[in-house]
């Protein structure tokens, strides 16, 4: 058939307004370190109260860059109706009026928008299938955690039984929602799993970084600092191809900070990096 024809094509799914999405040209993991650790500042210090975090468990699934490099114009078409979603479950909460002429989505609550954009990624899901549906389900998940939680943990579970990317996205989010639940021994697990991987879908120092939150918060505090002093030690060692120290990662340089707070005299053992030398006008 016609739309199983091949052909290199890579494409980038459209926003409303006709502004082109330029995320969807990084690749899976590009960055994604970054947007963890934003992510993670998000969630940390957020009650049960709170939704259990859950704003921030969203923000994690919209803000994750995704990256398609589709072979036939029927994948470049699921490309741009996965982007039509994506950029619903990303627009504006706001309860202010929309500038006249704006053809920005925007919602009055995260809930409105998730009912209005969890039908566009079933549409994704039932239309085209294969790994961009997978990539749909999983932020029907997502969004399924702020209408009702239940059902979106169990969505989570299901996805994160493959080991794809998909997958170990969804053990992340499992792990995030573990944690506000006070299961932290299965929060520990998963992370343990996902830093372990040689693949994994985030840096193995973001991952240990937060099994060292739990076990703090489990008042392991010899097990926190040996694994907070393992990132750091290894971030200080390492170099670039010129042999020059590389600059702390920003879970790198959360760890360190962490490790001075929790053992000082630990933090003291090791050294701080060598400045490079000014390059003095001759």
């Amino acid at each position: 058939m016609a739309r199983k024809k091949r052909s290199v094509v890579t494409t980038v799914a459209p926003q409303a307004g006709g502004k082109t999405a330029e995320r969807y040209q990084d690749s899976f993991q590009q960055n994604l370190g970054k947007r963890l650790e934003n992510v993670g500042r998000t969630l940390e210090g957020q009650k049960r109260t709170l939704l259990y975090g859950l704003a921030g468990i969203v923000l994690l699934a919209v803000l994750i860059g995704i990256y398609f490099a589709w072979s036939s114009r029927s994948n470049a078409a699921a490309q741009a109706a996965l982007g039509k979603a994506i950029g619903t479950s990303e627009a504006v909460i706001s309860t202010n009026p929309v500038p006249a002429g704006s053809t920005t989505k925007q919602f009055a609550s995260a809930k409105a928008r998730s009912q209005a954009a969890i039908p566009e990624f079933q549409a994704v899901v039932d239309q085209y299938g294969g790994s961009v549906g997978q990539k749909a389900k999983y932020f029907i998940a997502v969004n399924q955690l702020v209408l009702d939680r239940a059902v979106g943990i169990q969505q989570l579970e299901e996805l994160s039984a493959k080991n794809d990317e998909v997958g170990k996205l969804s053990k992340f989010a499992l792990a995030q929602t573990r944690v506000e639940d006070g299961r932290l021994d299965e929060a520990a697990t998963i992370y343990k799993e996902l830093a372990d991987m040689s693949d994994s879908i985030a840096p193995k120092d973001k991952l240990n970084l937060e099994l060292a939150k739990i076990y703090e918060k489990q008042g392991k505090k010899q097990e926190a600092v040996d694994l907070l002093f393992n990132i750091v030690k290894s971030a200080s060692e390492a170099k670039d191809m010129e042999g020059k120290s590389v600059p702390l990662s920003p879970a790198a340089q959360a760890a360190k900070d962490k490790l001075k707070e929790l053992d000082p005299e630990k933090a003291k053992e090791i050294p701080e990096p060598t400045p490079p030398p000014l390059d003095l006008p001759q």
